[in-house]
């Protein structure tokens, strides 16, 4: 059996291997890859009823749901570009998104339809929609098809490196930044996971983060792959993803720092003693040895650290212990799996300085890293200029910060941009400082992440009021008015948890107003260099 090289052709791959092995596991019957195919296939034809073609746009919005997952095939199936919108974001970063992605139809269930009719105004020429849910208006699926497709359903014909996703991440200058990933680039990076991880059909995949993120998208194609199970739950709560594990026996998720943290927290109150869980992964921000400690003894399985990009679909590094590793003392090993980690199998990673050569692997000297290889997006979407710049030598600069050490295992000491990493979530200090100078009560303003226990980092910003709003003249002129003013134009995790109020910012010798002071200065703020 030859391997796949398309989206669509995991699924087949599955459906050759394991025709009547469980693919969804509900709580009810299970639902056998042959019958996620066929839903995929029906749905498919559905979409090219709608006169979606090979190359066009295809949105969606629901959350993590059977019905994502059997999206995401059927959009392969049609040669349709899959853009998974972000749900949490406000209907002017969504209009944003749909401004840049021209997709020619929407799926949505219909419980997001206030958020996205407002995004829709504005919009040149607003998308055809079609609702997933029960309500008036609405279907299960969004559409349905004039006829079924029949066993002989054929797939769109698309090539290896045809755009497959068009997710969105935040450009600094506060810009949603579209990033395209071909077949070849999540395909691979989907096979390559699963020798890396050692996945295999017996498994059961938490669908726990959240499915438009490739904190999770990723493991839908690398599970259908080994036809491997797949566990949902549609809202991230501590209580209610600590029993999903329990109920459908799920043995290996992804989770962002903060939900990592909260079911630890939650797990003594629930007596989850870890259930069928064999491997946690988490990334996102860095891991300090004693909450890998925590994670090895409360949920009794392997953990391990990654750390990735939307660039690079996502994996670049896993800590993965390596057999001489298990030979080490237990807090040597504790150490390892807290770090960066060595390179994912798709891909080539250096470590360079300013001049573009490589730094000493002394674990000491930090440099960028970056990375080549063939789950590395070709570039960014209608950003010639961006793709330049990031894409040089060929090779991708992802703007990070590491050390490497001799046996080539890496470990992130701070970004180069001022991004923010909140709850697993990109946040750029753009975005937020551009809100807040919309604000006529702020003169001078700045926002920076703080390292924290609960979001890996925390959003915070320093404010220099008008002299009309500091002398009471000027209405909104308190930080809980400007973080207001911020719920109404940015997503939640975006907003400033603490906003204070200075006389001036402190600057640097060309005036530039310094971030690191303003980090150092803020309680906790001090960030650890390794």
């Amino acid at each position: 059996m030859s391997q796949p090289n398309t989206t669509w052709g995991l699924l087949e791959h599955a459906v050759e291997r394991a025709p009547d092995a469980p693919a969804l596991n509900t709580g009810g019957p299970p639902v056998a890859y042959a019958s996620l195919h066929l839903s995929a296939a029906t749905l498919a034809t559905a979409l090219r009823g709608r006169g979606v073609a090979r190359g066009d746009r295809v949105a969606l919005m629901e959350r993590n749901t059977p019905a994502f997952l059997t999206w995401t095939f059927a959009c392969a199936g049609a040669g349709a570009v899959l853009v998974p919108l972000n749900h949490r974001l406000a209907a002017a970063e969504l209009r944003a998104v749909l401004a840049d992605a021209e997709p020619g139809l929407v799926l949505a269930h219909e419980t997001f339809r206030s958020v996205l009719s407002e995004a829709f105004e504005g919009l040149d020429a607003p998308p055809d929609v079609a609702w997933l849910g029960t309500g008036e208006g609405s279907s299960p699926m969004g559409l349905l098809p004039a006829a079924l497709p029949g066993p002989a359903f054929l797939p769109a014909p698309c090539e290896p490196d045809d755009v497959c996703h068009l997710y969105y991440t935040s450009g600094t200058t506060g810009r949603p930044k579209g990033v395209p990933l071909t077949h070849r680039n999540v395909v691979q990076h989907a096979l390559a996971a699963t020798s890396e991880l050692d996945l295999a059909g017996d498994d059961v995949w938490g669908h726990i983060a959240p499915m438009f993120h490739l904190a999770d998208a990723w493991a839908s194609l690398a599970i259908t792959a080994v036809a491997g199970q797949h566990a949902f739950l549609p809202e991230f709560e501590a209580e209610a993803a600590l029993a999903l594990m329990t109920e459908r026996g799920v043995t290996v998720t992804n989770l962002v720092p903060v939900m990592l943290q909260r079911m630890l927290a939650a797990a003594p109150g629930c007596g989850f003693t870890g259930g069928s869980l064999r491997l946690v992964l988490s990334g996102g921000a860095p891991i300090a040895p004693a909450a890998v400690r925590e994670v090895l003894q409360t949920f009794g399985c392997e953990y391990v650290q990654t750390y990735g990009l939307t660039e690079t679909s996502p994996y670049l590094t896993l800590s993965v212990l390596e057999p001489k590793h298990r030979e080490l003392s237990e807090e040597a090993q504790l150490a390892r799996r807290a770090r960066t980690g060595r390179p994912f199998e798709t891909v080539e990673l250096e470590v360079v300085d300013g001049d573009g050569r490589p730094v000493p692997r002394d674990d000491r000297s930090v440099g960028e890293i970056v990375a080549r290889g063939s789950t590395v997006t070709p570039g960014y979407w209608n950003r010639p200029e961006e793709t330049a710049m990031a894409f040089r030598d060929g090779w991708f600069h992802t703007g990070d910060l590491a050390t490497i050490d001799r046996e080539g295992w890496l470990n992130i000491v701070d970004r180069k941009k001022d991004m923010i990493l909140s709850g697993g979530e990109n946040v750029y200090s753009t975005e937020i400082e551009n809100a807040l100078y919309e604000h006529p009560a702020v003169l001078e303003c700045a926002a920076f992440g703080v390292p924290s226990e609960q979001w890996g980092e925390e959003v915070r910003a320093a404010v220099v009021l008008s002299a009309c709003a500091a002398a009471g003249d000027s209405a909104g002129g308190t930080a809980d008015a400007l973080k207001d003013h911020c719920r109404a134009h940015l997503a939640s995790y975006k907003v400033p948890k603490h906003i204070e109020l200075l006389p001036e910012l402190p600057k640097t010798g060309s005036g530039k107003i310094s971030k690191q002071r303003l980090r150092d200065r803020s309680p906790g703020g001090a960030h650890p260099t390794s």
